[in-house]
């Protein structure tokens, strides 16, 4: 028994058609796109929840550890990550994922960022020096990753190289249809007016064609003051909006403060894959989000 244990081991060892690719995905969107293309050739371990900020987390040795055993990251990049991977990477001593190798995937490269400022200035709040990160609110922002990814995931298993590209040519059948779908129920929301909390929506924004009436944030990152608060009623008087949208992970202070003030309904968006019980993955993410509109848009 013992010595067939040790045969099945070896295989697994040195067989890189048998072994799964390990991968430390920064993300839940990536790691649903991730068991996408990789299915069973792949083993994913996701660094955050949905109900996380993905701006702010420990590098905790946990993550350390788990980092330390990929053979790929994958994460958004763009300065997201910016607080906590550098430290990961630093201490991990795992030479295959450090920048500029196969083995380390930044989606926000395949895919052309938004809001880039014009000035760097940390008066300015939470800025992204490349722009804004939050790519995956667009389905077709997700579909350009997915196609760079696998070829990734091919560059860093190329035994494995078929099982990828054959995902591949499935999923992107599923999202095309799907997409087809999504775009249609899109234009009733066409023109919709909306005051958002965060950034973190300008690609569905403009996918959806919505219209951004404030910002709860004044500067990114930043809560916002009563004095803003204060401007952004007076800006509803005028402009009237028809909710108020913040993502799953943020705190409702601050939209809860407007919303007793306007009586705007608080959408609250699954923001990614387990923000809420129904986006469970990617399809089910545009779709709740989608619902989770239309809803309020009708009321």
């Amino acid at each position: 028994m013992m010595k067939k244990l040790i045969f099945i081991f070896s295989l697994l060892l040195f067989n890189p058609a048998l072994a799964q690719v390990n991968v430390f995905s920064c993300e839940p969107e990536w790691s649903s796109l991730l068991s996408e293309l990789g299915g069973t050739d792949v083993n994913i371990y996701t660094a955050t929840t949905a109900l996380q900020d993905p701006h702010h987390i420990q590098a905790r040795p946990s993550l350390i550890a788990k980092i330390r055993r990929a053979d790929l990251i994958v994460c958004t990049g763009a300065g997201l990550e910016a607080g906590w991977l550098p430290v990961l990477l630093r201490r991990s001593a795992n030479p295959k994922i450090q920048q500029g190798n196969p083995g380390h995937f930044m989606a926000t490269q395949y895919v052309q960022l938004m809001d880039k400022p014009a000035v760097l200035d940390r008066a300015s709040g939470d800025i992204h020096a490349s722009g804004n990160p939050h790519i995956h609110t667009n389905p077709e922002n997700i579909k350009k990753v997915a196609i760079a990814l696998a070829q990734r995931l091919s560059t860093v298993a190329p035994a494995k190289k078929i099982n990828f590209n054959d995902n591949l040519k499935l999923f992107l059948q599923r999202w095309d249809k799907a997409t087809i779908v999504w775009n249609q129920r899109a234009k009733k929301l066409y023109n919709m007016p909306v005051v958002t909390q965060h950034q973190g929506w300008s690609y569905l924004i403009k996918w959806l064609h919505l219209k951004e009436i404030a910002r709860l944030e004044s500067k990114p990152g930043i809560p916002p003051s009563t004095s803003h608060l204060m401007s952004i009623v007076s800006t509803l008087d005028n402009t009237p909006a028809q909710a108020i949208i913040r993502s799953a992970y943020q705190s409702d202070k601050a939209s809860t403060w407007l919303h007793e003030r306007t009586k705007l309904p608080v959408v609250v968006l699954p923001y990614t894959v387990g923000g809420s019980e129904k986006a469970v993955d990617l399809f089910s993410l545009f779709d709740e989000t989608l619902h989770l509109l239309e809803k309020v848009n009708h009321e």
